[in-house]
């Protein structure tokens, strides 16, 4: 097997930041420590003291295969992940046939094997009439059963009282829920329309996916799982009034966790003005006040995993006015630039970005040997140079989209290097061509 070692990295990792070489071996990490020599003919990789991470472990995407692929497919929304930091996501059932039963999760990782640059997982879709589906599940089939407690599209909105209660009580890994409540956005929807017309400006979508529409449903889920002693991870908070719904403190002491996008950190409603239905998503970005809550709620341990929720659409759909414009955006070659960011502007620091983006999330899916720099797991790194800028432009986008809400931004980091299960996938700002993607092995279980 080919050895590769990293020398001169400032590694990130475990709540510290050190010098230090790290030695792979075939697909894991043999050896972690100083001055490290080459042995065998390993390749070195100088790392030239640029921040060596484990790679961000992205547990909300939306690839779009099957059934959508002329928005994304895993091939190339892979491609756009690794060139972003990600070595590892899960991706979500609402596509076409929709993942809701065994069969079309078996058929979802056939379709990945040979494909994806970076390792992957699949959620369960939850529906009103597919309990017995869940009941069948496996632990390790799905990374986890997603649960749409808010508007959405086909059989995917689970808003059966009945349905939701045996969700609760039976499911057999962790439930990820996304929550908005759609009486209230139903109710907002026809104001806006009595006011506006089809013609309801972009900049009305915090106020019809209102803070109230997102409470009364991360409520009703909280309660659920206290009831049913299920363990929940409630996906893509937007608001300050939701987080006195989630405790402060390690995820080791939870059953229910919380998670925070990384568009919620980095937007906020007067970006509206300038970028329109190109960060319309779903929940919505929201006020400045609320973004200053998420990541106040991220640094106190509160929050406890950053994500993307990847959600590519053609640019074209995204034109259309307020009803017709799809909700999501591109973001996974761009998150860890945006963390880093953060880092620089005294928002964040370096370990906490690492602890919510792989250490946090290996632990709440129970990935295993992943998420840690640690001898003995697999290697999936990431060199970060802190130092070196990175404009955003058409000509370095891979997203199959091609368009991004960074588009003309200049950030102040750039992903130098990311290695998957031992082999770089991206390097010095272009692909190898390498595919070593992995499927995640998630064990854990109620």
């Amino acid at each position: 097997m080919n050895k590769l070692l990293i020398t001169n990295a400032r590694l990130v990792n475990e709540g510290e930041i050190r010098d230090a070489d790290v030695l792979i071996h075939g697909d894991r990490i043999e050896k972690i420590g100083a001055g490290l020599t080459a042995i065998d003919g390993a390749t070195v990789l100088d790392a030239a003291g640029k921040m060596l991470l484990p790679g961000m472990i992205d547990d909300q995407v939306h690839f779009r295969e099957p059934g959508l692929t002329n928005k994304g497919d895993l091939a190339t929304e892979s491609a756009a992940a690794v060139a972003g930091g990600i070595t590892s996501f899960m991706d979500m059932p609402n596509v076409n046939p929709q993942t809701t039963n065994r069969q079309a999760l078996a058929d979802k990782y056939q379709m990945a094997e040979g494909r994806c640059r970076a390792n992957y997982g699949f959620h369960f879709g939850a529906t009103n009439s597919n309990i017995e589906e869940i009941k069948a599940l496996q632990v390790g089939e799905a990374s986890g059963i997603k649960a749409f407690m808010g508007a959405s599209t086909g059989d995917m909105l689970v808003d059966d009282p009945e349905a939701l209660e045996k969700l609760f009580e039976h499911a057999p890994v962790i439930v990820l829920t996304h929550c908005e409540h759609s009486p209230t956005i139903r109710d907002n929807e026809a104001k806006a329309k009595s006011e506006f017309g089809e013609h309801v400006p972009m900049s009305e979508h915090p106020a019809i996916r209102s803070a109230n529409a997102c409470l009364l449903s991360s409520s009703q889920a909280v309660d659920l799982a206290r009831r049913h002693d299920s363990l929940l991870h409630v996906l893509h908070l937007t608001t300050a009034i939701e987080m006195g719904l989630f405790s402060k403190g390690h995820r080791s002491d939870k059953r229910i966790t919380a998670e925070v996008c990384v568009h919620h950190l980095w937007f906020e409603e007067s970006s509206y003005e300038t970028l329109g239905a190109r960060i319309k998503c779903n929940p919505a970005i929201k006020t400045a006040d609320d973004r200053a809550a998420l990541t106040k709620a991220v640094n106190e341990d509160r929050i406890d995993i950053i994500a993307t929720d990847h959600s590519p659409h053609t640019i074209s759909e995204k034109g259309k006015t307020y009803f017709k414009a799809p909700a999501g955006l591109p973001l996974v070659q761009h998150v860890m630039l945006c963390l880093f960011d953060m880092a620089d502007a005294g928002q964040l620091d370096y370990e906490r970005i690492v602890d919510k983006t792989a250490h946090a999330v290996a632990d709440i899916f129970g990935v295993k040997d992943r998420g840690y720099v640690r001898e003995g797991y697999f290697a999936d790194l990431v060199l970060m140079d802190p130092n070196k800028p990175y404009t955003v432009s058409p000509s370095n986008l891979l997203a199959k989209c091609h368009w991004s809400p960074f588009e003309g931004h200049t950030f102040q980091s750039t992903v130098d290097t990311t290695i998957v299960n031992g082999t770089v996938v991206y390097a010095d700002g272009e692909l190898t061509g390498e595919i070593p993607g992995q499927r995640l092995e998630c064990s854990r279980a109620r």
